[in-house]
């Protein structure tokens, strides 16, 4: 697999740079950002996925999240993928719209058409992008974690869930924490997977904690969730009781906090950054 840079920044005594590739999975160019801390140029680093939310790119969480200096102090590589594929031969949403098909990829598998030909976020996610990172960077890829955001956190939540072995911290800001009970999951899901509403329950955090039992909940990675109370898409989309229930119902770790004033964006995800990263850096270092 052949990687082509298309920059490269100093950050924080690390490099950010930004990324093109050919994916097998999504069936088009797929662009990623990956930030390599200092500590790199001894050996490899743990590796923290970031997955951005809904209209994002590979770009966003590298300029607006103020992640770097806090990821170079503890030595964490930061992998940012965009959040669906892209190209003229993608199929979009048919009416346009800004919470499905371009953008909106949800990191799942499409199984319908037209989307089953390139919307395979999630094996994009957790085997060709980890794999051309293990190939092209110093990542140790034994010490793995993932987070994100709104759609993004929805991601990062069920990925980590599903694949505890590879893993071993998981965390989220203002993620869909049920798409099954809210209009973009309801408008997604068939699109993307069909009428089968059981095929749905793979890529909802909440129904997936829910169908644990209680020794396996207990041996995935404890969850941290931050959700701003002044976000304008908490009520009806968003549902983090659905998260905290679940969790509560099997007896998984979850430290879910919610913070007054703050909204659904960046200046959010900026000042509680250094939180998660020291969350993540706790169990990968």
């Amino acid at each position: 697999m052949t990687i082509e840079t298309l920059s490269e920044h100093q950050s924080h005594g690390g490099t950010v740079g930004f990324y093109r590739h050919d994916s097998q999975e999504n069936n088009c160019a797929m662009h990623f950002s990956v930030f390599v801390p200092p500590q790199a140029k001894s050996g490899p680093v743990p590796v923290l996925t970031y997955l951005a939310g809904l209209t994002c790119t590979e770009e966003t969480f590298m300029t607006k999240g103020s992640a770097h200096r806090v990821a170079a102090e503890l030595g964490l590589m930061l992998v940012a993928p965009d959040t669906s594929p892209r190209g003229e031969n993608v199929p979009d949403d048919p009416a346009g719209d800004w919470d499905f098909g371009l953008g909106a990829g949800f990191y799942l598998d499409a199984t319908e058409a037209p989307y089953a030909t390139n919307y395979r976020m999630y094996s994009y996610i957790t085997r060709e992008l980890r794999a051309l990172i293990a190939n092209h960077f110093p990542a140790d890829s034994k010490r793995e974690g993932i987070f994100g955001h709104s759609m993004g956190g929805h991601g990062a939540l069920t990925i980590g869930l599903k694949n505890p072995l590879v893993y071993h911290s998981i965390s989220a800001f203002a993620p869909i924490c049920s798409p099954l009970n809210c209009p973009w999951g309801e408008k997604a899901l068939p699109l993307y997977l069909g009428l089968d509403q059981e095929t749905w329950t793979e890529y909802d955090a909440s129904a997936l904690i829910a169908g644990l039992a209680k020794d396996e909940a207990h041996k995935r990675p404890p969850l941290l969730v931050d959700q701003g109370m002044n976000d304008q898409f908490l009520e009806r989309q968003l549902h983090p009781h659905l998260l905290e229930n679940a969790c509560s119902e099997v007896g998984m770790t979850l430290t879910l906090r919610s913070h007054a004033g703050y909204d659904h964006g960046y200046y959010f995800i900026s000042t509680f950054i250094e939180d998660h990263l020291r969350h993540h850096a706790e169990a990968l270092i």
